[in-house]
């Protein structure tokens, strides 16, 4: 009735028998939208990472800015207190 298999029938047949129990296909639709969801989560990463070195970038600007201002500030302190100096020369040569 059935033809007699050849030793790699027989290893194909068992090997195929045993794995249909161990592995059970997911359906397309699932694997792709696990797929979709792990791309979004990536993508989704990589935003958030490229806007939080944008945030440090400014802030490090930011930090730029309030040194020079300050430095700013320290020279026109400097030059008021120079102004004033030679204001009371001048009045208390008047």
């Amino acid at each position: 009735e059935n033809p007699p298999l050849s030793p790699l029938d027989k290893t194909d047949l068992a090997f195929s028998e045993g794995s249909q129990s161990l592995y059970k296909p997911e359906p397309l639709e699932k694997v792709l939208n696990g797929d979709v969801l792990n791309i979004l989560k990536v993508t989704i990463f990589f935003q958030l990472s490229e806007r939080a070195a944008m945030d440090a970038s400014y802030v490090q600007e930011l930090d730029g800015i309030l040194k020079e201002a300050r430095t700013i500030e320290n020279h026109l302190k400097q030059k008021r207190e120079s102004l004033k100096q030679r204001f009371t020369v001048i009045a208390n040569t008047l």
